[in-house]
């Protein structure tokens, strides 16, 4: 009897550890699938906020340079063309970043400094540890019920 029992709970345990596992699992894709919209959507926001910047610079730039062609023709001085120069510089990162392939070519060179110099990558006392983690919360929770106010419970 005792054994029948024993090899029952051993079935329940191990459809226990594979739930867990599987439960494990997909919460781990559900995890990743939302840092991956939420960095969609960070991407999304910077195309637009250069596409709305463009919008202001590109009025700026088309003012700037019809003020200083006609000061220019006006005036008789070519030397009044020179910061167009610099601004239509920028008026191109600008067209590139909003419209063009300024971010797929980022995307190409970060994903090629990832595999020829990945220890340029790596962070100062490497990948944070659990322990590490750990160790750090319990000098921070012993930090506050040392400096807690007398009577004062922590939570």
């Amino acid at each position: 009897m005792g054994f029948l029992m024993s090899k029952s709970m051993e079935q329940s345990m191990k459809k226990q550890q594979e739930f867990m596992l599987l439960n494990g699992r997909l919460q781990l894709e559900r995890q990743i699938l939302m840092q991956n919209q939420m960095r969609e959507r960070q991407v999304a926001m910077q195309i637009a906020w250069s596409r709305e910047f463009l919008k202001y610079y590109g009025s700026f730039f088309g003012l700037a340079a019809f003020g200083l062609s006609v000061g220019a023709m006006k005036r008789k001085s070519p030397g009044l063309f020179v910061p167009i120069i610099p601004l239509s510089f920028i008026l191109a990162y600008q067209l590139d970043t909003a419209y063009g392939t300024l971010l797929q070519r980022m995307k190409s060179e970060a994903e090629d400094i990832m595999v020829t110099e990945h220890e340029r990558l790596e962070l100062p006392h490497g990948t944070p540890t659990f322990e590490a983690i750990e160790k750090a919360r319990r000098a921070q929770s012993a930090f506050f019920l040392e400096n807690s106010l007398p009577g004062e419970t922590i939570q």
